[in-house]
């Protein structure tokens, strides 16, 4: 697969040797996210007019996953095959936008002919709530509503191909998108990412806990909408909606996201929002901002890793493993990996898989992948 930036995806898979049996899935892609066409071979400009469409335009991301099966490797083999290629869909349409320097619009018209048909019903000034009449929206807010709604759209293509495709089980999904600069690291499970630079522990997820009250009260009213009175929008807009504004698209969010995404307007979002609060932010990491030395890296590991060693012995693992090599030599990462997947799988005993303090091995699978952030040749 084309790689222009220079950076090295792992090529091997290393079996840690207890089972043949792995419902641990991984994947590791460059992907090109290809503007979508637009109608009649023009581009929309911001000012409403349009340019013609001038050939092939969009940007590369790196993506790394691993993919904790549970019940069976079916769910498993189906995400690592398909989840990148669904972050690639949530991205298209957003080509022109993330490579423009301005805000990003929050209402785009989605057709031409949207523009002659507006809705003549006004909405009188003193009707609009007080609260949240406009909403900052960033290029990442878009990136991560993006990457969430590919997460759904795969859980939704794993439930109607369940049979059909002979599907076993769920997964676990911790995945990492680099795209423009920035890591963004989105986790559904109880997998784990970390960054560890220059010696400093950076988490880059959460293991999947109970989501604040505005996901919480959202979701309650996805599920019981009768309890609204049909007054409320259980969804998320950054400001409030005219009538006007019908068949356009508009940013938006629901109890499921913390960034934000576009949605054709219907009629039940003209209601009221039930919630304009905040939650909590996916996590990103902005490269650009830090000096990188060859020995920062992301580490991503199932559970297997994680159930029998802390974020600071995989730290001390990670810098004892990197100073024995030097720091050009791009097996060194390789190597760290597979000394985490050793340690944490144990020696086989007579009272079982031990650790070297003797405490039990990890029972589960085992997957890591070590991400260098920096160095010789920039690779990644």
């Amino acid at each position: 697969m084309e790689n222009p930036n220079g950076f090295f995806p792992p090529d091997r898979v290393i079996n840690a040797g207890k089972s043949q049996h792995n419902e641990d899935q991984a994947c590791c892609e460059v992907v090109f996210v290809e503007r979508r066409p637009s109608p009649r071979g023009h581009l929309p400009c911001r000012d409403g007019s349009r340019e013609p469409d001038r050939g092939r335009r969009g940007f590369y991301f790196h993506y790394w996953a691993l993919f904790d099966g549970h019940a069976g490797s079916g769910a498993a083999v189906m995400a690592s095959k398909r989840l990148h290629l669904h972050i690639c869909e949530q991205l298209r349409d957003l080509v022109d936008i993330l490579q423009d320097p301005s805000p990003p619009p929050i209402c785009l018209q989605h057709d031409a002919e949207l523009s002659q048909a507006e809705d003549s019903r006004e909405v009188p000034s003193d009707a609009l709530p007080r609260f949240h009449l406009e909403k900052a929206v960033s290029h990442e807010s878009l990136v991560i509503g993006a990457i969430e709604n590919a997460f759904k759209h795969m859980d939704e293509q794993i439930e109607q191909e369940r049979v059909s495709q002979h599907i076993s089980g769920g997964c676990c999904a911790l995945a990492a998108v680099y795209l423009m600069g920035k890591f963004y690291v989105a986790n559904a499970g109880d997998s784990r990412a970390i960054i560890i630079r220059n010696g400093e522990i950076i988490p880059m997820s959460r293991e999947f806990t109970p989501e604040t009250e505005r996901q919480r009260l959202q979701f309650l009213a996805f599920l019981r909408p009768e309890l609204l009175g049909k007054e409320f929008t259980h969804l998320e807009f950054p400001r409030r909606i005219q009538p006007k504004e019908l068949g356009k698209k508009m940013l938006y969010r629901d109890q499921s996201m913390n960034g934000w995404a576009y949605k054709k307007i219907e009629e039940d979002d003209l209601k009221f929002p039930l919630i304009y609060g905040e939650g909590k932010k996916v996590r990103v990491y902005d490269l650009t901002q830090y000096e990188h030395c060859p020995d920062d890296v992301l580490v991503l590991g199932t559970d297997g890793l994680w159930d029998v060693t802390n974020d600071k012995e995989v730290a001390s693992v990670v810098m004892e493993v990197l100073t024995s090599y030097e720091p050009n030599d791009p097996c060194r990462y390789t190597m760290v990996a597979q000394e985490l997947v050793v340690r944490s799988r144990g020696v086989l005993k007579e009272r079982g898989w031990r650790l070297p303090n003797d405490k039990l091995g990890s029972g589960d699978d085992i997957s890591v992948f070590v991400i260098p952030l920096g160095g010789p040749g920039n690779y990644m």
